[in-house]
């Protein structure tokens, strides 16, 4: 992912989803290692289910990416890894991305999450 490469909307909602300590620790995190859902939670001791929540924000924005696998014991994992990106925000990719920017309430409920 490139900033260049996002709309307006696009970049409102990987902002959005990036404002919360949450899914910085997840994207950090991952960016050591990939981990199946359960691992991950341990090593950020909170719930799986506060951590799907995050992990399927992040995945939506296109930050995260998940792989099921199935284990020796038939068990279905689902790992998740750090979708390689690079977001270098300046005034001019913020001119650019407002060209494309949709005036939508949903936009605005989002990015006060």
């Amino acid at each position: 992912m490139n900033i260049s490469d996002l709309t307006g909307d696009d970049l409102v909602r990987v902002l959005a989803t990036l404002a919360n300590p949450h899914r910085l620790r997840v994207i950090a995190a991952l960016t050591a290692e990939r981990y199946y859902v359960s691992q991950l939670a341990r090593e950020l001791d909170i719930s799986r289910a506060l951590l799907q929540v995050h992990l399927r924000k992040l995945e939506a924005a296109g930050l995260v990416s998940a792989d099921i696998e199935v284990s020796e014991d038939g068990k279905a994992m689902k790992f998740y890894d750090v979708t390689p990106f690079a977001l270098q925000l300046t005034p001019q990719t913020i001119r650019s991305a407002v060209r494309t920017l949709r005036v939508d309430r949903d936009l605005d409920v989002e990015a006060r999450r």
